[in-house]
């Protein structure tokens, strides 16, 4: 996706409902599927605690895309290609929260015992052999 615009508009935290909102961050972006020779736009708002003045558009839009990459990269991703996060039907907050909780427990529990592993092919080791999942539990 390539970002064509960034406009921002001054708002209180009292307009917004939200605390520490300054900024109300508009971004354009568009892309082009090739194969299907498709084109779609579409423009996604962002609420902002810096002033507009503090940085410039550009810099907040890369603010923006550097945020989500590092939730999707960091956090989501894994969840989901290790444990199938998205294939999870509930639509209950609690129950999705708390699941949420327990996998990222886990990985950080992966990541502190098995620091410099694949989580892949740990994952497909402690498939073959629960025995080493459950010494995962109790190393800690």
């Amino acid at each position: 996706m390539e970002t064509r615009a960034v406009s921002a508009r001054e708002i209180t935290p009292h307009a917004s409902g939200f605390a520490g909102a300054r900024t109300l961050l508009s971004v354009q972006s568009w892309r082009r599927v090739t194969r299907k020779n498709e084109e779609s736009r579409e423009t996604r708002h962002y609420l902002s605690s810096l002033d507009i003045g503090d940085a410039p558009l550009q810099r907040q839009a890369e603010l923006i895309r550097g945020h989500w990459g590092a939730v999707e990269n960091n956090t989501h991703w894994r969840r989901d290609t290790l444990m199938g996060e998205d294939g999870m039907r509930s639509r209950k907050p609690v129950l999705l929260s708390n699941v949420a909780l327990l996998r990222n427990a886990l990985l950080s529990l992966c990541a502190w015992e098995y620091g410099g592993h694949n989580m892949v092919s740990l994952q497909e080791t402690m498939h073959r052999s629960p025995r080493l999942a459950l010494r995962l539990l109790r190393a800690t």
